[in-house]
């Protein structure tokens, strides 16, 4: 099971945050929400998206971006509007000087804006969790990728936003749903684009050698790998593998074994009451003292203070 299946199939990518934006010009919207990932659809109109570290990105009717990371971000009718609406944690929203706007900018279900019948109208989804597979997850887009019209399935599209307008029997389990389909369409175009600009264990699906290797990792993470072991099954020196894989996916095969097998791991004691020796075993390690080290070294906290909800924002695979 590769990183993203393990995201779709965890418990934790349940109840992504789903919501119908209805705008008119001017507006400007900073999201400091933390979501580990976001995705937006454009149904009408035009906006501008700036995250920090990367130049503004216009997203036009029919196409779709995604926004990765934490960090704060602005939606806007232009690049340079200066932000008259801020979203926070829990997707509460307030004025710049901390004016609450929940019940003013209220346009009905799911459905938030600063008019009825907006000029622009997306749809946005947001990944809150910081799922450890998540990340990997994550990891394989840029901080802010644009999709085009003809990249964009509109059948997705369209299911998301009848989903979001009409309110039904299970509606938050079929959003959940079609974000999760919608969310693996964008992935597989980033990842089939000749461009593909993050070295990541995405990118190393398009390469036969690296993808053997991924397969096996993701198949067994438990087995007593090697680089020698990976080169054999794959029919390759020992040094071909470890500079194809570190080339295509950024780091050596056995750091992205450590960050998989912990990443496995971290979703493990997050969800289950599985003993910290029982997940070590389960992910490869001789025991819990070394799985231990190993954990809080790449997270930054104890496994036990991960289970308990103790993990920084600040410490994430990369």
């Amino acid at each position: 099971m590769d990183p993203l299946s393990q995201f779709l199939t965890g418990p934790r990518a349940q109840s992504a945050f789903a919501l119908r934006v209805v705008m008119d010009p001017p507006f400007a919207i900073d999201v400091q929400d933390g979501a580990a990932l976001t995705v937006i659809v454009a149904v009408r109109g035009q906006a501008w998206i700036t995250a920090e570290g990367s130049a503004p990105r216009s997203l036009h009717q029919g196409q779709a971006a995604t926004v990765r990371g934490t960090a704060p971000y602005h939606v806007a009718d232009a690049p340079e509007r200066e932000p008259t609406v801020v979203i926070d944690a829990e997707q509460s929203c307030r004025t710049p000087t901390g004016e609450h706007l929940e019940l003013t900018m209220s346009q009905g279900v799911r459905t938030w804006g600063n008019s009825p019948d907006g000029a622009t109208v997306l749809l946005i989804g947001s990944y809150q969790s910081a799922a450890a597979a998540g990340q990997l997850v994550a990891s394989a887009l840029p901080t802010v990728a644009i999709f085009t019209e003809t990249e964009v399935d509109p059948v997705l599209l369209g299911l998301l936003e009848r989903e979001l307008t009409r309110p039904g029997l299970g509606q938050e389990s079929a959003l959940d749903r079609v974000l999760d389909l919608l969310l693996l369409h964008l992935l597989r175009v980033c990842v089939q684009r000749a461009e593909f600009p993050v070295p990541s264990w995405a990118a190393g699906t398009n390469d036969p050698l690296v993808a053997r290797a991924l397969a096996l990792l993701h198949a067994d993470p438990a087995a007593p790998w090697t680089v020698a072991e990976l080169a054999r099954r794959a029919h390759v020196s020992r040094a071909n593998m470890a500079a194809r894989f570190q080339t295509v996916v950024g780091q050596p095969p056995m750091t992205y074994l450590t960050n998989w097998r912990l990443a496995l791991a971290a979703d493990r004691l997050a969800s289950s009451s599985a003993t910290t020796a029982l997940i070590a075993a389960e992910v490869g390690y001789s025991n819990a003292f070394t799985f231990s080290a190993a954990f809080t070294r790449v997270y930054g906290t104890s496994p036990t203070s991960y289970r308990r909800g103790q993990v920084s924002p600040a410490h994430r695979i990369n």
